[in-house]
């Protein structure tokens, strides 16, 4: 399949907030997509990358930094989608790629990412991209 991995733009913001719900199940609404997307793309410290075919993104990626009080400068993997339809095409591969790329280019020393323990086979790409397991947790939110 023919793709390219290119820098997102504002234009993208709609697919995007499709990818967000079919494929992760986040039902946020186009427009404050679009204004989160504007405040993200204008900040140095975050990037997010687009598959593209046809005019058509397939897949994202979106990383920012990570920085503790524990552990080196680090990038996180706060999102990665790729169309069901386009999945085991290398196109999430390629994603990461540009990601780790971008990710030691800046500095860091490694990349992090976390996902869903329903999520198998995800689990299994990941591992098969040289991520592994690291401790299970538990994540706690409180909305106001």
């Amino acid at each position: 399949m023919n793709f390219i991995i290119r820098e997102c733009r504002i234009a993208d913001g709609r697919y995007i907030q499709k990818l967000n719900r079919r494929q992760m199940g986040y039902d946020f609404p186009v427009r404050e997509t679009i204004i989160k997307l504007e405040k993200r793309l204008a900040d140095p410290s975050q990037k997010i990358f687009v598959a593209e075919a046809e005019g058509c993104v397939l897949g994202y990626i979106h990383i920012r930094d990570y920085d503790t009080l524990y552990a080196p400068h680090m990038k996180n993997i706060l999102g990665i989608a790729v169309a069901q339809q386009y999945q085991r095409n290398g196109i999430g591969r390629a994603l990461l790629s540009a990601a780790e790329s971008w990710a030691a280019n800046t500095g860091a020393a490694g990349v992090r990412l976390v996902s869903g323990e329903s999520r198998k086979c995800a689990h299994k790409f990941y591992a098969g991209c040289g991520y592994n397991g690291g401790k299970k947790q538990i994540n706690f939110k409180k909305m106001f």
